[in-house]
């Protein structure tokens, strides 16, 4: 359950942020623009010590959608127990957003797997480049306009031949 405190300290150092809860959970949006000042206070005024995990959405065609891509934090303050859900939503042609390494070093990889997967930058992050398909890929297999099948990207990977002596 968070804190009161920790929900009204965000609306009120923040424009634009909004909040709402479904079952016990806490969802805040904040706009891209205002991120990094949502990661500042979040882990150094409100304690939110542990980031658990970043993943991203796809929104195309899903109905009733207005932003392509949801980004989203998912934040623990090991001390009260609270939990927030962070949501940043993007467009394209811009999906840049500030990196979270600077306030949680566990952001390393995990902004490397959205980044690898959805293609969404992070600003001021030490080494975003892939960390699961081959740097030769240049497509993202996550977003909903990449064909189940591929694309047939395997003619730009190296051919691997093994030894059978």
């Amino acid at each position: 359950m968070i804190q009161p405190e920790t929900i009204t300290c965000l609306q009120t150092a923040i424009a634009g942020v909004t909040t709402s809860e479904f079952r016990g959970q806490t969802r805040a949006v904040v706009p891209a623009a205002q991120l990094a000042d949502a990661f500042r206070l979040l882990r150094h005024e409100r304690g939110f010590d542990l980031l658990v995990d970043i993943t991203c959405v796809d929104y195309l065609g899903y109905r009733g959608a207005a932003d392509r891509f949801g980004l989203v934090y998912l934040l623990a303050n090991t001390s009260t127990n609270e939990r927030l859900t962070l949501r940043v939503y993007l467009n394209e042609p811009d999906l840049t957003v500030p990196s979270a390494y600077p306030f949680w070093n566990g952001a390393d990889w995990l902004e490397r797997e959205v980044y690898d997967m959805f293609g969404i930058l992070f600003a001021g992050h030490p080494d975003l480049r892939r960390i699961l398909l081959p740097e030769e890929f240049t497509a993202f297999p996550l977003r909903k306009d990449y064909p189940l099948q591929g694309r047939g990207e395997r003619h730009n990977f190296p051919v691997l031949t093994r030894d059978r002596s």
